[in-house]
């Protein structure tokens, strides 16, 4: 009888080889050449030219035959005088969740078990919200938003200049690029999760399940680095839309694209003609748990 192939990640291959098994010796079943390939993989930041491109190309077989789609997969890096920043006007936000929802097809985020980058929380008018995020209402369900008596506020990674989640990695799978963008190897990811631990924004996710995208609503257009399909066991979060801003010229992350009343804000820190520049020199912003000198590149602002 044919045996089953399991499948190995990187994690449970750790996991399989603290347990006692040989080392370097794989599970009945996974002595398949890909598998090593993928096991031995180097680090995003190590891989060069011919060997990026072998492994590009072996990801778009798994992809074309997982969602049989023809994938494209970036690699684009950062782009020179570029720092991203974001704003959001909680004036003007309604509690609407599409940016969840745009953020989830985007971004190929599990729908089973489900998956949100973005978290929207609901505070009652008057409430002391900067200080008590983990006390606030992120499962409210009205007839009607935005709720009298209410005002929201989205939560999502903050891609701060000094990330706490960096700096407690293991593996280094997690590292801030040049232009601001915290970013993920999800090939190097262990699952260990104390980058979540570390996170004081709750901006992190776990998949604990294997993750199912519909085959129709999966997204071909990714970046090795943003929102290619992930592996069970790996943390994954917000890129900005790595695979759209990095593009020249570059577009708006989804979420900043489907908000109807353009509470997203979004655009280069170093251009003082940029949105997100406006905002900075004529609002009155603030950035969440700013005691943690953390200095998160996302600000929040009340317009009126």
């Amino acid at each position: 009888m044919a045996t089953k192939k399991k499948k190995l990640s990187r994690s449970s291959f750790l996991k399989e080889a603290a347990a006692g098994t040989a080392a370097l010796a794989l599970p009945v079943g996974t002595a398949d050449a890909s598998v090593w390939e993928a096991f031995l993989q180097k680090h995003f930041t190590e891989m060069r030219g011919e060997e990026l491109e072998e492994v590009i190309q072996r990801l778009k077989k798994e992809y074309k035959k997982n969602y049989n789609k023809d994938f494209q997969i970036r690699t684009t890096g950062p782009q020179p005088g570029v720092l991203y920043g974001y704003g959001l006007d909680l004036s003007r936000c309604i509690g609407c969740r599409r940016c969840v929802y745009a953020c989830v097809r985007e971004n190929n985020q599990s729908r089973d078990p489900q998956i949100h980058w973005i978290s929207v929380l609901e505070f009652e008018q008057g409430e002391k919200f900067v200080s008590n995020l983990e006390e606030a209402d992120k499962y409210y369900y009205p007839d009607k938003v935005p709720e009298e008596g209410y005002f929201y506020m989205p939560v999502q990674c903050q891609q701060c200049e000094n990330p706490p989640c960096v700096k407690v990695c293991p593996t280094k799978a997690t590292w801030k690029e040049a232009d601001g963008i915290t970013v993920v190897d999800y090939n190097w990811c262990i699952g260990c999760r104390f980058c979540m631990a570390a996170c004081p924004y709750g901006a992190r996710r776990f998949n604990w399940g294997e993750p199912r995208v519909h085959d129709e609503e999966v997204n071909p257009d990714t970046h090795y680095l943003g929102n290619r399909p992930r592996y069970k066991g790996v943390v994954e979060k917000c890129t900005f839309c790595i695979q759209r801003t990095r593009e020249n010229p570059g577009r708006y992350p989804a979420c900043v694209e489907i908000c109807p009343v353009g509470a997203r804000k979004f655009g280069n820190l170093l251009d003082p003609e940029s949105e997100i520049s406006y905002c900075l020199k004529n609002k009155r912003v603030f950035r969440l748990k700013e005691e943690l000198n953390t200095a998160p590149k996302f600000f929040y602002f009340f317009a009126t």
